[in-house]
């Protein structure tokens, strides 16, 4: 079994630790050993949130360093770019979510939200998805659900089958909230691979 890195990056409030812990079961359900790691100081006010999640036979440390993460899910525009150079050069898979919420420093008009995000995803790697996980969400009838959207354009690149990935959506989210997030995850699915 091979070592799977998967960096999660967004804002403060969109689901990065719900993510990280669906993702975190999937893995435990499939077998795998798994090592979580996160960051989220300022993210009550909207700052940066970001979650290492390692699977395979034995993991021996919850960090991602750079250049190593095979996968890279985005939950914001910025934030993905701002995390880019942990994805393994060329072969690593982003998955990103084509929504801007702008920082402090570019509210206060200190600093210009980067118009070339698309070019820096492209010179990046060859495998990535940007695509707009809100409105899918809201298309499913929950707003809120955008991470697990997420989660389910990211799931065909991970070696996971479905039935870990409902059962730890199952496990995670309340239970009047469990089938809107499957919908939610096929929905995501259906990105990556419709």
């Amino acid at each position: 079994m091979a070592m799977t890195n998967v960096l999660i990056c967004g804002v403060g409030g969109q689901g990065v630790l719900l993510a990280s812990e669906v993702l975190s079961e999937a893995a435990l359900a499939a077998g795998h050993d798994v090592k979580k790691s996160e960051v989220h100081g300022m993210s009550q006010r909207g700052g940066s949130v970001v979650s290492d999640v390692r699977f395979g036979e034995e993991v021996k440390s919850p960090i991602i360093c750079r250049g190593e993460a095979d996968v890279l899910m985005g939950f914001e525009r910025l934030e993905a770019v701002r995390w880019l150079d942990y994805l393994k050069p060329g072969v690593g898979v982003a998955v990103v979510n084509d929504l801007e919420i702008w920082p402090m420093t570019v509210s206060t008009g200190a600093f210009e939200y980067p118009a070339d995000i698309d070019e820096r995803l492209k010179r990046a790697t060859k495998r990535y998805w940007l695509f707009n996980a809100t409105k899918i969400a809201q298309e499913v009838g929950e707003p809120r659900a955008a991470n697990i959207v997420l989660l389910g354009a990211l799931s065909p690149a991970l070696p996971l089958e479905e039935k870990h990935w409902r059962e730890a959506i199952a496990s995670q989210v309340k239970d009047k909230y469990v089938e809107v997030n499957l919908r939610a995850f096929a929905a995501g699915r259906a990105v990556c691979t419709g």
